[in-house]
């Protein structure tokens, strides 16, 4: 009898480690495909989003994002500039070839207007409140859209800024200028 207990006992040990394992590999390949395909941990380079973002710092991003919003934060995969030809037609150049974290002010078919004395910006003719701008308003003239505002944003497309407005390499920057929406990685969630 007690070589059946101790045998016994051996092979509910084993189990046990097997179970234990098995759990482990499930939990792991689980955590793999979410930091895969639905969130990823990303840090913030630069000064742009100063002060709702700081440099060095990490933030949750969503990868399922469906559809853009005004007010969102984006990561951005910058590898193509969109801007307006003379004629009016989209022009599309290289961009900046990296990823970019910055605030979605305008999306498709939105009208928008810079007040570059005040650095007020209008949406469709109606000021829009931000109270998340700490470190200085914008730009003093229109960058790549100069003389052409307001603007409609295209189809597919929206308009960024960066919330530390003197500095940052945004929609207005003739690096970047419409930023497609299949360009956007996805949303930050947490900082």
């Amino acid at each position: 009898m007690t070589t059946d207990n101790a045998e016994s006992r051996g092979v509910r040990t084993l189990k046990n480690i097997l179970d234990f394992v098995e759990t482990l590999f499930i939990t792991l390949f689980v955590c793999v495909l979410i930091f895969t395909y639905v969130i990823r941990v990303v840090t913030v380079n630069g000064e742009s989003m100063m002060n709702t973002l700081t440099s060095g710092e990490k933030v949750l991003v969503g990868l399922i994002y469906p559809t853009p919003k005004q007010g969102d934060i984006v990561v951005i995969q910058a590898n193509e500039c969109v801007l307006f030809d003379e004629n009016g037609d989209l022009e599309i150049s290289e961009g900046l070839n990296k990823s970019i974290v910055k605030r979605i002010i305008a999306v498709e078919d939105q009208t928008i207007d810079i007040d570059f004395g005040s650095g007020a910006v209008y949406i469709d003719g109606e000021r829009i409140f931000e109270d998340y701008l700490k470190l200085g308003l914008t730009h003093s003239d229109g960058g790549a859209f100069t003389g052409k505002y307001p603007i409609t944003v295209p189809k597919g497309y929206v308009f960024v800024m960066g919330d530390n407005r003197s500095v940052s390499k945004d929609s207005r920057s003739d690096e970047v200028g419409f930023v497609p929406e299949d360009s956007i990685t996805g949303k930050v969630l947490f900082k």
